[in-house]
């Protein structure tokens, strides 16, 4: 019977997946603010039918840009995967993703996946290589002494 990895092999799958899933948001929110810019965003959203577009935007953009920057370093691992997950679920409910799978068809696969990948980090965490686990252990250390 196959078991959950554990140990290092657990560590070293959370690592490769938060590193990548961190990339993939960077990358996202470093189009919307350097690439499209805020005004650019903001009239992209406004097509697609996004509410309130430039609060959207800054959230989004936040979110990703941010967010994807942190979970690289696997710090705030949990509060940045929250707001990821609700950062997914609305572009996926505003855009209308959800009525198909396929990108090219407006599909949600790109946003599921994102999302899929978030909401595991909440549930698991960021793994023994981050700086949530070292922020944790010295506070362990702290408390104990």
């Amino acid at each position: 019977m196959l078991r959950p990895l554990s140990g290092a092999p657990r560590d070293v799958a959370l690592l490769v997946g938060r590193v990548l899933l961190g990339v993939v948001l960077f990358a996202h929110g470093f189009q919307k603010v350097f690439i499209y810019g805020f005004a650019g965003t903001t009239d992209a959203f406004t097509k697609m039918g996004v509410p309130v577009p430039p609060a959207s935007v800054a959230y989004a953009s936040a979110v990703e840009l941010v967010g994807g920057g942190l979970l690289i370093l696997g710090a705030f691992t949990t509060i940045v995967s929250a707001l990821v997950v609700l950062d997914m679920i609305g572009a996926a409910v505003t855009t209308g993703h959800y009525a198909a799978i396929f990108v090219q068809s407006r599909g949600f696969e790109l946003e599921g996946t994102i999302l899929v990948g978030a909401l595991l980090l909440l549930v698991i965490g960021a793994g023994r290589y981050s700086i949530d686990h070292v922020l944790l252990n010295r506070r362990r250390a702290a408390t104990a002494a």
